[in-house]
């Protein structure tokens, strides 16, 4: 995904890296790098909002419990292949 526009990170990276934000598991540096990218890229804080509230749902529904890393890697890819989908679906619409 990328919105047009240049910024200090790649929003692919960005939206790579969102669980690793939401989990608290990037350095201070990178961090502020993410934030300040999700401040001004509103394509990406809506991609962002998304994977937080599905990470918020899990986080509900299993109870705390941590997800066997088999299913954290198929979750992972299934929301990549929806991003590529959604890129396609951006790049069509001539409104962004």
């Amino acid at each position: 995904m990328s919105c047009g526009h240049p910024h200090e990170i790649d929003c692919r990276k960005v939206l790579d890296a969102v669980f690793l934000y939401l989990d608290g598991e990037c350095d201070g540096a990178q961090k502020s790098l993410i934030r300040a990218h999700l401040d001004e890229c509103s394509p990406c804080l809506r991609e962002f909002g998304v994977e937080h509230e599905v990470k918020l749902l899990v986080a509900r529904k299993c109870g705390g419990e941590r997800a066997p890393e088999s299913l954290r890697s198929s979750l992972l890819a299934r929301l990549r292949e929806a991003r590529v989908e959604a890129d396609a679906t951006v790049a069509a619409d001539p409104r962004d």
